[in-house]
Order: C-alpha cells, then sequence, then structure tokens
C-alpha cells in the first residue's frame, strides 16, 4: 500500500520541525513560525526557504486540525508539494556543499603570461574570469572587462600594434579588484548563494567565489562559482 501524500508532507514536516527545535537548543515547544524566525538567523536553508515553510504551516494547520479519522485528509498535497517538503527536509539536514556541486578544475594562469594567452583561455573555455597568480600567490581576478579598459584606454583610435601586454599590465586596469571571496568546500550552496546577493543588494558585484579546502587563499583551488552559477542552485 503506497503512502499518502498527506502522510508523507507530515512526516517532511515533523522532521523540520525536530531539526529547527534542535538548532535553536529548545526545550519547551515553540509554534512553527517562530521556530523559523528563531533558527533563520543560523541557517542559509532555513532562510532560503523561509516562504515556503511559512506556507506549509498553514497547510499542515488544514490537514491536521480537519482530520476527523485515521483515514481521511482534508487535503491531500499535490506531488511537486510534497517532493519540495522533503526536498528541504534533506537540505536541512544534510546541504548541498560547494565542493559537491562546483568542484571542476579550474584554469588558473601566470603574472608574466601574455594578453594572448588569456584571450584564447576566455575564446575556448567560454568565461570572462581568469585567478591570475604570481608563483604560487594568488594576486587577483583578470576580467572581460578589465581587459575591455586597457583597450580603451592604451588604444582609443582602436589600432593595436606593439608589444603585446603581461597579465599583469591588464589586472591594474580592473576598475574593481576586490569582486571575488574564498570559501571553503564545506559551504553550502546556499550560503554561497548570499555571498552574490548580499553583494548586489549594497550595490556592489562579486565576479566570483574561488573554493578551496578551508577557505584560505594560499591554497589549491578545487573550483570556481561566478553569478551565472547561480542558477544551477536554483
Amino acid at each position: 500500500m503506497s503512502v499518502r501524500n498527506s502522510d508523507r508532507f507530515i512526516f517532511a514536516y515533523n522532521r523540520i520541525e525536530k531539526a529547527m527545535e534542535k538548532m535553536s537548543g529548545l526545550i519547551d515547544y515553540m509554534p512553527f513560525s517562530r521556530l523559523i524566525d528563531r533558527t533563520k538567523k543560523g541557517s542559509a536553508v532555513i532562510r532560503k526557504f523561509e516562504d515556503d515553510l511559512r506556507v506549509y504551516a498553514n497547510l499542515r494547520n488544514a490537514i491536521v486540525h480537519n482530520r476527523t479519522d485515521v483515514e481521511y485528509a482534508i487535503a491531500e498535497p499535490h506531488d511537486d508539494i510534497v517532493e519540495m517538503i522533503e526536498y528541504i527536509d534533506r537540505e536541512l539536514a544534510k546541504p548541498v556543499t560547494v565542493g559537491q556541486m562546483f568542484r571542476r578544475k579550474v584554469h588558473t594562469l601566470k603574472s608574466t603570461d601574455t594578453l594572448l594567452m588569456g584571450l584564447e583561455l576566455i575564446r575556448k573555455q567560454k568565461f570572462n574570469q581568469i585567478p591570475l597568480y604570481r608563483n604560487s600567490e594568488f594576486v587577483g581576478l583578470v576580467t572581460a572587462n578589465g581587459i575591455t579598459y586597457w583597450l580603451a584606454d592604451e588604444y582609443p583610435d582602436g589600432v593595436i600594434s606593439g608589444e603585446m601586454p603581461l597579465l599583469i599590465d591588464i589586472y591594474y586596469y580592473e576598475k574593481k579588484k576586490n569582486t571575488y571571496r574564498f570559501i571553503s568546500q564545506d559551504l553550502s550552496v546556499y550560503e554561497a548563494e548570499e555571498y552574490f546577493k548580499k553583494a548586489m543588494s549594497q550595490g556592489k558585484r562579486i565576479e566570483a567565489l574561488l573554493i578551496t579546502p578551508t577557505g584560505n587563499s594560499s591554497e589549491k583551488l578545487l573550483g570556481i562559482i561566478t553569478p551565472a552559477d547561480l542558477l544551477k542552485i536554483d
């Protein structure tokens, strides 16, 4: 006999409620909506799905408080609702990390490499941010915008001539150099998403999140997250 959607919904709802109670350190009962308020400050998952959870609280009350028989439920949630609350339950128990979702080979270049090498990398790999290193020390990001600013300043007439510049020369034309953050591979994808959203709310822009084992810039790059990658999170 298959489990009804209403039962699956309540099971997941109860697990989420227990998880929030544990996170908040509560011993006494607290309403679900107040649990959300109490735990969202410390949980990116709760912040991400706050609106959904508040809607689910109303649905849960409709199912539970109007039940007059073990076999009767006034509402049977749609499959997508049940799948979503079960997804939130799983994510709250064990969120997907940036290391799991975005670990990949990161193409980097040296400060002494030429602009031509940077352009070739952009053309082949189809990305606009190049992590730049001086020996083993991270320097910053060379971006398509930085290259454009260099061209506009050095060759205002549109004619390029002379010696091919080094990428470190291009880097000096980056208008905003602090457009990246180093993050740990164990950071949840929802916390990573909030880096971009917070910067945007402050009128700033994060070009990339650079993933290392513990978030230290001296460690090996394990992956990179750009604004375009946010689609994978949503």
